[in-house]
């Protein structure tokens, strides 16, 4: 037997909680431990070979309520070849809506069998403030809880699906914020801009999931992104930003609306 976790993580808080749920399964059941951290490009060629004695605690981020459409071609190669599953996703305090549900039958039609699932809370991609620091002591505790839980289902050999809330398919649109008109923000073609400061070092490009920012020139950012917060958040010198007037109406809007604490749910 096998556990392993494995995630897209732009920012790193993904990897965190999946890692942590699957180390102590790992723990639990006496299994060999791995990861497959799919969030770069050059690690999306292809999929770990599963087997039906594996464990794959599974985790993605939520994007506008459901799983990132940039990743739907490439999960949809998965091959599960029965191994049980863990759905997991991590949202930036508004909400997961459709998005556990949906990685949940994602994971089914490649031939995954979900045990349980979870939605946990990470810092929001755009944001600093918005679920600052997240996961932190208490999410980490929990998730160490979930993995007890898992284990102690697996030993009483109830592997039933866990029942995820969520509208069945098809899944609800994905989350469109508005203005204070009530008009449609669309930021799909926003792209981070640079600062003076920026000294070239090429972080930005090393971590960026859509291999969009230019080696030449990290100021050019030629292909698609998906605003995930990997290259404004790992600038050692906070060079990389957003100031597009409707990216930062809907900043506004999340971290002054959504403040209140959420807590992670657990289905089993």
């Amino acid at each position: 037997m096998k556990v392993w976790a494995v995630y897209f993580s732009a920012t790193g808080t993904t990897k965190k909680i999946v890692t942590a749920v699957a180390r102590v399964l790992g723990e639990r059941l006496g299994a060999e431990k791995y990861e497959f951290d799919f969030t770069l490009p050059a690690a999306r060629r292809g999929w770990p070979e599963f087997k039906r004695e594996d464990i794959a605690v599974f985790g993605i981020p939520v994007y506008a309520g459901r799983v990132p459409n940039v990743l739907l071609r490439y999960l949809d190669t998965v091959a599960g070849n029965g191994a049980l599953a863990v759905p997991v996703v991590l949202y930036g305090n508004r909400n997961f809506d459709d998005a556990l549900a949906e990685l949940r039958d994602i994971l089914v039609k490649d031939g995954f069998m979900p045990a349980a699932g979870a939605a946990f809370i990470g810092e929001h991609a755009f944001s600093r403030r918005l679920a600052k620091g997240r996961p932190d002591e208490k999410d980490m505790e929990r998730a160490k809880r979930f993995a007890e839980k898992i284990f102690t289902k697996l030993e009483m050999g109830t592997v039933s699906g866990p029942e995820i809330p969520g509208i069945p398919f098809p899944y609800r649109g994905y989350y469109m914020p508005r203005d204070g008109e009530g008009n449609p923000i669309d930021i799909r073609r926003v792209k981070p801009r640079t600062a003076d400061c920026c000294g070239g070092c090429g972080i930005c490009v090393d971590v960026c999931p859509m291999g969009s920012i230019s080696r030449e020139n990290v100021r050019e950012c030629g292909g698609i992104c998906i605003k995930c917060g990997a290259c404004v958040k790992a600038c050692p010198k906070h060079a990389k930003y957003f100031d597009d007037e409707g990216y930062l109406c809907h900043l506004h809007q999340l971290e002054e609306g959504l403040k209140d604490r959420r807590e992670p749910e657990l289905f089993l």
